[in-house]
């Protein structure tokens, strides 16, 4: 996907992101979770371990919890207070 093309060079030949974009790569950073977001199911709610196995799927730098993180900040992933749901925001 076009849209995708500026963080073509940190997947690795799986197809799994190796590393996050840096501190100054902001653009990318957004574009990696965005592209994280697509992978989960509007409407569909996920524990925090369902979250993590479906991260470890696309990534191998080991780190779903940062991600995790990063998409509810992002406004990518709501939760519960609690953190035991968790639901992809749609954009509308």
């Amino acid at each position: 996907m076009e849209k995708y093309k500026p963080i073509q060079g940190y997947l690795d030949d799986d197809g799994k992101f190796f590393q996050f974009p840096g501190k100054k790569q902001k653009k990318k950073q957004t574009l990696m979770l965005e592209y994280l977001a697509e992978k989960f199911t509007a409407g569909k709610k996920y524990t925090e371990r369902e979250v993590n196995e479906i991260l470890n799927q696309y990534h191998s730098f080991n780190d779903p919890a940062t991600l995790r993180r990063l998409m509810f900040g992002s406004r990518l992933l709501n939760r519960t207070l609690d953190g035991r749901a968790y639901w992809l925001i749609k954009n509308e």
